[in-house]
């Protein structure tokens, strides 16, 4: 090829010769925007490994349900957040503060059962409140 000749011919000639030879285009042209805009290339999705469509799903156990009267009564079943060890066993009455056993354990209070002079009131109030201003952005009827 030769090098004094035009740009556009240099272009043109090394064309002719690609076609004509089957050879890789040499990369002694000018670039334009559309050669420097960046190809979308979005990630493929991953196939899951060992299922087919027709495969089940395993369903996940649970905790096994302790049933034994003896050791209900005794230990603390269930409140044990380690891998390994055991269950607290459960100490008298007499050592427990006295406002564990006051507890409201039923349902919560309504607002029209509640004082209004009391701090549970308001907390109630603004409580439902967010839950009417929740459903109304929702645009659920409530």
């Amino acid at each position: 090829v030769n090098v004094k000749l035009q740009h556009g011919t240099l272009i043109v000639s090394l064309l002719t010769r690609h076609i004509a030879n089957n050879a890789p285009l040499l990369t002694t042209r000018r670039t334009n925007a559309l050669n420097k805009l960046p190809a979308c290339g979005y990630a493929k999705k991953v196939a899951a490994k060992g299922k087919a469509k027709g495969m089940v799903k395993e369903e996940l156990k649970g905790p096994e349900v302790c049933k034994d009267p003896a050791r209900l009564t005794s230990y603390a079943v269930g409140v044990n957040i380690y891998k390994e060890g055991e269950d607290p066993k459960l100490k008298p009455v007499e050592e427990y503060p006295e406002w564990l056993f006051q507890l409201n354990l039923e349902a919560p209070y309504m607002l029209h059962e509640l004082e209004e002079d009391n701090w549970d009131y308001w907390k109630r109030l603004r409580k439902e409140n967010i839950w009417r201003h929740n459903k109304l952005r929702k645009g659920k009827k409530f």
